[in-house]
This record gives C-alpha cells, structure tokens and sequence, in this order.
C-alpha cells in the first residue's frame, strides 16, 4: 500500500487521515440508519420486525424505506465538506447533522400527517397494509431530507446558528409542501366532481400517491434552488429564511409552469385526469412523476 501511495505521488498521512475520518463518518452513519427503523416501528407503535418479516407489511416496509434513505439523503449533506480539524470534532459534527437531521424527518412526518394530510389516519393506514400512504409518507419523508441537505451544505460551521439556519430551512420545506397539496387538492376536487383527494388516497388508489411523490420531490428541489442565489450569513438569518421562502415559491411555480409544458408533450394525446384520477393508470402516474423530478432536477442544475 505504501508502495502505491509513494507512486501516485499523495502524502501518506493524509490518506490514513482521510481514510480514517471515512470510516468514522461510514460508521456514525450506519447507526443512525439502523436507529431510524426502530424508531420508525416506535413512531407506528408496532414491533417493526414483527411488522416486516411476521405480517409481511408492505406499505410499512416502503415507509421504513423512504425513512431511511431520507437520512441517508441529510448525511450526504453532512459528510460534505471540509473534514473537522480532528477525529472527536468530526465524530460530534456527524452525530450533531445526523441527529438533527433524523429529528427533522421525523417531526416532518408529523406535520406531514397533522397537517397536510390531517383527514387521513397515517399510522392506522399503514398497519392495514395501504401500500398508497406508505408511498406518501416514504415521499413525504425524501422531499423533507433533499432540502436539510441542501441547508447543510449552505451553512457553514457548527454552533447554535447553524441549527437555526438548519430548521429555517426545515420551515420552509414544509411551508411549501402544504401549500402545494392544498392546491393539488383543489385540482383533484375540480376534476373530479369536488371528490376529496385525502379520501382517495385512504382509498388506495395508488396512481395517485405516484403523482404526488412526483409533484412532493420536486417542490422539494425547487425550494433548494435558493441555497444557490443567497449567501449564508449569521447575522442575517431571518432575511435568509425570508429569502428561502420567495425564492422557494417562485421556483415551485417555475417547476409547475415547466413540468404542465413537459407532461403535455410527453403524454401526448394521453387524458391524465381520466387515466390517473378515474382509471388509476399507474404507468401514465409513474410518467408523471419522472416527469415532475426531472424539470425539477434540470432546473436546479441550471441553478449551479
């Protein structure tokens, strides 16, 4: 190994540097990841093994799912960056962003459930094996990780107004999730005769729940566009929150304007509110949502 490293021409104690914060950052990481699905069964108030592997549940299986690779989202964002000066500052630096950022994701879900979706009964859903609201929540929980991440890698430093910065943008995030399901819902109702959405959705009609993990994810990459146009600063961060929020918005409608153009193109001849809302056409749905991500994701690297 040493032989290697003289013949690449790389300093040896910086690799064993780097190779030894890698694995404090891997292994940190790898906890919290099995932290999050016990308290994921704790939140659902069932035996997640029992859940998994005994009553074969689905819906919370996919839950777990979305639970987990959300965190894995935020540590990304965590990892990121310049390496601490030593081993216990990037051992406390990992545990503070993984910590929070696996708190953030859980009181998400819970203004995800009480207040966005407040008609549906999240818990009692899943453990009737609704595989429709365990793709929700799974989304729900992925739209919440893409924008921490982006906090994450936007703020510098770790002290007290780093955590503000961080649940400036949590804030935000969900600001703008609810406000885009309460205007998917109104569509929803006046295509289809005022029916509730929420209701459809306990229903288990899955076509739905794919269009609105498309629609959540991308709101959720329009809002991390405004980590590219504002300037972290301390001292600034109600003007940065507010900052967030406008560009949050305008990006959302930018990716709604683009995405309406996209789908009309791409589905040619196709009429998405017979095929989704009435016929629950999981194919068309799933264009739908790789449609949505995409503008999304074009737009925000447009952005960089």
């Amino acid at each position: 190994m040493n032989t290697f490293i003289e013949l690449i021409g790389v300093d040896p104690s910086f690799n064993y540097r780097l190779l030894t914060i890698l694995a404090i950052d891997v292994s940190i990481a790898i906890l919290l990841l099995g932290a999050m699905r016990f308290l994921s069964g704790l939140s659902a108030k069932v035996n997640s093994t029992e859940e998994l592997a005994k009553e074969d549940n689905f819906a919370f299986g996919i839950s777990v799912a979305g639970s987990i690779l959300a965190l894995g989202i935020v540590l990304t964002g965590a990892i990121s960056g310049e390496a601490a000066p030593n081993y216990a500052m990037e051992a406390i630096g990992m545990l503070a962003y993984g910590g929070y950022g696996l708190i953030l994701i859980k009181v998400g879900r819970f203004i995800h459930d009480k207040v966005a979706l407040q008609h549906l009964d999240k818990n009692a859903l899943i453990k009737e094996k609704n595989l429709t609201i365990g793709i929700i929540d799974a989304a729900g929980a992925i739209a919440t990780a893409i924008v921490i991440r982006a906090v994450l890698l936007w703020v510098d430093g770790l002290n007290l107004n780093t955590f503000i910065a961080i649940t400036s943008g949590f804030i935000v995030a969900q600001t703008m999730l609810l406000i885009v399901t309460r205007i998917r819902e109104k569509q929803y109702a006046s295509n289809n005769q005022e029916d509730c959405l929420q209701e459809a959705l306990s229903k288990g009609q899955l076509a739905l729940a794919i269009r609105y993990s498309g629609q959540a994810i991308s709101t959720a990459l329009a809002v991390t566009a405004a980590s590219y146009f504002l300037t972290y600063d301390p001292d600034t961060l109600v003007m940065n929150l507010l900052g967030w929020l406008i560009i949050g918005v305008i990006m959302t409608l930018l990716v709604a304007i683009l995405t309406a153009i996209a789908k009309w193109i791409v589905l040619w001849g196709i009429n998405l509110v017979e095929e989704v809302d009435q016929q629950h056409n999981i194919g068309v749905a799933s264009i739908e949502m790789a449609t949505s991500i995409a503008i999304a994701m074009i737009l925000t690297a447009l952005m960089t």
